[in-house]
């Protein structure tokens, strides 16, 4: 006997490509006439991006062309959890960007409350960091699909494993 088809909602990203998009931008301020001779920096770790530059409006030229370059690539600017531009020694400035990355515990509660509220035949649960949506109907399913996209989430999200 069949199983009943599913999909999983997840919020990911490709880091390889956020990588590329990192680099990308390395290359565009080295090579912008107003970042000639400012010490301008911009540093991917493993769940943050930090921004240094001489004064605030290098950073947000900066944050434009990151965002720039991470459309080129397919990827939502959702990712993106700006924090505030702090003044550091030197006279220098820095703003530390939060990456985001998986479902939480209340973003997969609102996106089960938002499915069971549109009263279509399917079953949703979380399962740690991803909601799995199960239903009888293909249809049903799609129509899941169409009704989370539609909702303006402030995360980005992808439908993965639909079978």
């Amino acid at each position: 006997m069949a199983k009943n088809p599913s999909f999983d909602i997840v919020s990911d990203f490709d880091f390889q490509e956020l990588d590329n998009a990192i680099n990308q931008t390395r290359k565009e301020i080295e090579n912008r006439y107003d970042f000639k001779g400012s010490k301008s920096e911009i540093n991917l770790n493993k769940d943050s991006i930090l921004l240094t530059s001489e004064n605030d409006s290098k950073i947000h030229a900066i944050v434009d062309i990151l965002q720039s370059k991470i459309i080129k690539r397919n990827l939502s600017i959702k990712i993106l959890d700006l924090g505030q531009i702090e003044s550091t020694a030197g006279g220098m400035v820095k703003q530390n960007i939060n990456l985001k990355k998986g479902l939480n515990q209340e973003m997969a509660k609102s996106i089960v409350k938002i499915i069971k509220d549109s009263k279509l035949k399917v079953q949703s649960q979380i399962q740690g960091d991803l909601v799995r949506v199960t239903g009888k109907s293909i249809d049903d399913l799609q129509n899941v699909i169409v009704l989370i996209k539609e909702k303006d989430l402030d995360i980005p999200i992808q439908f993965i494993n639909y079978r």
